[in-house]
């Protein structure tokens, strides 16, 4: 299908590996592309215009990326040294895979929650390995209670046995959703299991540190059939998203988002300020103290109070 010139090919980015892409048109051809010019970057996800090499004057015979369509969403994170990274665009849902092994870092999941709103992209969290004994700790379904008290979807599943996929594709019907997550959390199980065509590949525990081995080397674009569309993204062990103005930061936490209009000032940051109904939601143990913690640290992150990311994460 082409578009503009019959020299450009519409196309879809479905993988990438630094500067070399593999692209899919509507059609359903797939064939490896690179980008054209230095400052060009694109990401998993982004809709894309592709020229043979012959007509972008190079001696390589890949065909060349040679612009993007505009983004209807971007999710981006800020790196150790505070530089802006994109992950993937066009995104509607992330989710955030979590277990009760590795235990979950709870200020991780709210940034990538965080990140996604800020986006513009719904935020979910699934439970996997519900089916392990450390699922029923109480530290642990706490922590997935917070998450079900701030109204996102909660869901508990075992990939690994089937359990609750269902219920999943039900949430993921007609979707783009990145799965995100600590490494070794199963989202390549995940990915198995609902695409057991792609063969993403899996690996035990860290046996030493209890954490995960990275096992998705590339972020790449998946179809589930007859559902939706996945894009699966190498696990981490922290995420930041990109700066943003201070005063939007609330539009993370969808609980304290519900509460502002309550508070006596319209710019209130729920830090200090007096009469802030968010304060007095936490004072009173009606909204969860860490999540609120968790807002606090980014909030302070956002307002230069505390340049060093990796001290405050």
């Amino acid at each position: 299908m082409t578009t503009g010139s019959a020299a450009e090919t519409a196309a879809r980015v479905i993988e990438c590996f630094g500067r070399r892409v593999i692209v899919e048109t509507p059609s359903g051809e797939q064939f490896a592309a690179e980008l054209f010019g230095k400052r060009l970057h694109v990401v998993c996800g982004d809709e894309v215009q592709i020229r043979n090499a012959r007509d972008v004057d190079t001696t390589d015979d890949s065909p060349r990326v040679v612009s993007i369509s505009p983004r209807r969403s971007l999710l981006s994170r800020t790196d150790s040294r505070g530089r802006t990274e994109h992950l993937a665009a066009n995104l509607t849902l992330l989710t955030v895979v979590i277990a009760p092994e590795p235990y979950p870092d709870g200020f991780m999941i709210d940034r990538y929650l965080a990140g996604a709103a800020f986006a513009g992209v719904r935020g979910a969290v699934i439970v996997n390995k519900c089916d392990l004994p450390e699922a029923s700790d109480a530290p642990f379904l706490a922590l997935i209670e917070e998450y079900r008290q701030a109204n996102y979807p909660v869901i508990q599943v075992s990939a690994k046995r089937g359990i609750a996929l269902e219920t999943l594709k039900s949430l993921l019907q007609s979707q783009v959703t990145m799965l995100a997550g600590q490494s070794g959390v199963g989202k390549s199980t995940f990915t198995n299991a609902l695409i057991p065509a792609s063969e993403r590949r899996t690996r035990a525990l860290s046996e030493s540190r209890g954490e995960g081995r990275h096992t998705t080397v590339s972020t790449a674009l998946l179809k589930i059939p007859d559902v939706g569309e996945l894009i699966d993204s190498p696990g981490v062990r922290d995420y930041a998203p990109a700066l943003i103005e201070d005063a939007l930061v609330q539009t993370g936490w969808p609980e304290i988002l519900a509460l502002a209009p309550e508070c006596k000032f319209n710019n209130c940051l729920h830090l200090r300020e007096p009469a802030c109904a968010v304060t007095r939601a936490v004072a009173a143990n009606s909204l969860s103290s860490r999540r609120y913690e968790s807002y606090k640290r980014l909030v302070n992150i956002m307002r230069g109070l505390a340049p060093d990311y990796e001290r405050r994460r």
